[in-house]
């Protein structure tokens, strides 16, 4: 199944289905006006919107119209809860090896993880804002889930039966505010912005036997200024899965209805110190602080600038036959209206 919200009824969108070919979708205030409230209910409401699914896709719904994602907001406009992992440790590695630090053996059996703010996301075709390119403004590719409600204490086991749906991420970062913030030891703040996510959020079944042990293994597609950045498998150097990052926020508090949680930065390690490029046949990448992190290391200093005013960014996923599965996150860098 696949649902978004248009930026319509609200704060909160007005909930849609959409087709499994992003063609068309179809309100449906006789079940849920909004994602959230269908999460609220979710064992009730779910089935309900699965037969408005198949009738879409069966071409028998009568009031379905143009599914334009332009029109759309991210699929949960806010949210209870935005938490952000960083589970590919190769990611974390090229950081602290950027900067000739050691990465501690704990990272690799406790997730990191900050909570972001949640209160105004921005729409898969909204402008990445900042207020000067002195920020050093990032794309970060990842992806997302949405949960149901998770008690305290939860193991990764039941906490993967919590998860509703799948979303892609653009968690940008200014990489320049940065340092500061964290020197201060209490995490990040001024340095994450508003983050967009996908025009659709889907049930992992829509991915078949690409979801697994509780990954999508699936290449994430990321171009810059129309230019092919990155393509790394998101199910691929994944050390720590989905459910598991669920279970790490449950550890010690609940997890409510319609609560996000992050992969991180997708990353794939790979042989030699320039081996990952797209130029030098590799995967490529899906942050621009990661090309950096292996030119320091080669000579001492990065050569790749982060993003600029009229720069733009594109995020997808395609299944095995090409299609897209979440339609694009399309952005353009602006410099935020005084």
């Amino acid at each position: 199944m696949k649902l978004a919200s248009l930026k319509a009824g609200g704060r909160d969108g007005t909930l849609v289905v959409v087709s499994r070919d992003l063609a068309y979708c179809q309100t449906v205030p006789g079940i849920a006006a909004t994602l959230q409230a269908a999460l609220d209910d979710w064992e009730t409401i779910a089935p309900r919107l699965a037969e408005v699914y198949a009738s879409l896709n069966d071409g028998a719904v009568q009031q379905a119209t143009r599914f334009d994602p332009a029109r759309c907001h991210s699929p949960l406009p806010r949210a209870y809860q935005w938490a952000d992992g960083s589970a590919y440790v190769n990611h974390v590695e090229l950081v602290r090896r950027a900067r000739g630090a050691e990465l501690p053996q704990e990272f690799w059996t406790d997730p990191l993880m900050y909570q972001g703010g949640s209160d105004s996301f921005v729409g898969p075709r909204d402008p990445i804002w900042a207020l000067s390119e002195d920020w050093g403004i990032d794309l970060e590719a990842e992806v997302a889930v949405i949960t149901g409600d998770v008690r305290m204490g939860t193991t990764p086991a039941d906490a993967g039966k919590a998860i509703r749906l799948l979303m892609l991420v653009n968690d940008v970062s200014l990489r320049n505010l940065i340092p500061a913030e964290l020197a201060k030891g209490f995490g990040f703040f001024q340095s994450k912005p508003a983050t967009a996510f996908s025009p659709v959020a889907i049930t992992p079944d829509e991915l078949g036997d690409d979801w697994r042990d509780g990954r999508v293994h699936r290449p994430l597609s990321v171009h810059i200024n129309n230019r092919l950045f990155g393509r790394p498998d998101a199910g691929t150097d994944m050390v720590f899965n989905f459910p598991q990052l669920v279970a790490h926020v449950c550890k010690t508090r609940e997890m409510e209805a319609g609560s996000i949680v992050g992969s991180g930065t997708v990353s794939n390690k790979q042989g030699g110190l320039h081996g990952s490029s797209i130029a030098n046949g590799g995967v490529g990448y899906c942050c621009l602080a990661e090309v950096r992190m292996y030119e320091t290391i080669a000579a001492g200093k990065p050569e790749t600038g982060f993003l600029r005013f009229g720069d733009t960014v594109r995020i997808e996923m395609f299944d095995r036959h090409g299609a897209s599965l979440f339609g694009a996150i399309e952005q353009r860098v602006e410099r935020y209206p005084a």
